[in-house]
């Protein structure tokens, strides 16, 4: 695969996050953990029948304990805070808030060993926590008790994955087919989770069905993979930046087919997020 071809294929992946909020609203009113296996299984089986077709079984022997828990965890993690997140609170305000998770990796990174921050990195951060804050409070309409705990789960999300996605460089790195491994991991977790913390509600009629299966096929399944590959082999800096556009796409999305409402503090704080992860990220 050449580096142009493979940043093509890592951009499906954007793609693809930008309807994860659209889908997770669909999906409705499976809990969370529930949603999180349907969609962990699903994305796993699609993972291993990918890597028993490229002959990449062979390659997960190599990858230790440490890297698969590691994995699982931050996906885990990350994705059942999501779904949670937009069970409590307003779709497209929820998601802003959880792709804080840019902005959030360059300020970290700043603080590994050997790296700082910068006026850059301070005047981003400033940006998209403005941004939260214009979702947090309502904008025009008020700030809203009622959604606090959906806003303060989106914001342990974007931790989590920030978090992440930095420590990842302390655990080693891994091949693509172990992504098969992590999420069915996380899908067997979050199966016992599910059957001793909730109530089973399948998903509703063919359209709630329909959200899950492209959930788990796409967002939280083929993305990953392609993710992989992108940041592996193509042109990793475009790719960072082109994830900048995934909090703008989802919120698109998500006015268009009519699930949130398009107004100024929403597309200010769609803006001022995005704006401050690229601001921050372009800091040399």
């Amino acid at each position: 695969m050449t580096r142009s071809s493979a940043t093509a294929t890592g951009f499906i992946a954007v793609l693809l996050w930008a309807f994860l909020a659209l889908l997770t609203v669909g999906s409705a009113p499976v809990p969370p953990l529930l949603l999180n296996a349907i969609c962990f299984t699903l994305g796993g089986i699609l993972g291993l029948i990918w890597t028993f077709c490229s002959g990449g079984l062979v390659q997960l022997r190599a990858v230790s304990w440490r890297v698969y828990a590691f994995g699982s965890l931050g996906l885990f993690g990350y994705h059942a805070l999501y779904f949670s997140a937009l069970r409590l609170a307003p779709a497209a305000e929820s998601g802003l808030i959880a792709y804080l998770w840019p902005l959030l990796i360059v300020i970290f990174s700043g603080l590994l060993p050997g790296e700082r921050l910068r006026r850059g990195h301070l005047i981003g951060a400033c940006l998209g926590f403005v941004g939260a804050a214009v979702l947090i409070t309502g904008g025009a309409g008020g700030f809203q008790t009622a959604f606090l705990p959906g806003y303060l789960l989106a914001l342990l999300c974007a931790l989590c994955w920030s978090g992440y996605s930095v420590l990842s460089r302390l655990v080693g790195a891994a091949p693509t087919s172990s992504v098969a491994v992590f999420c069915l991991l996380t899908a067997l977790a979050s199966w016992g989770l599910h059957f001793a913390l909730e109530e089973t509600v399948w998903p509703q009629a063919v359209m709630g069905w329909t959200s899950v299966l492209l959930l788990g096929l796409g967002p939280v399944g083929l993305a990953f993979y392609v993710w992989d590959i992108g940041v592996k082999q193509g042109d990793i800096q475009l790719l960072g930046t082109s994830s900048y556009a995934a909090p703008l796409l989802s919120t698109l999305i998500l006015v268009l087919a009519g699930v949130a409402d398009a107004s100024w503090s929403l597309a200010l704080a769609a803006v001022l997020i995005t704006a401050g992860a690229a601001i921050a990220a372009k800091t040399v």
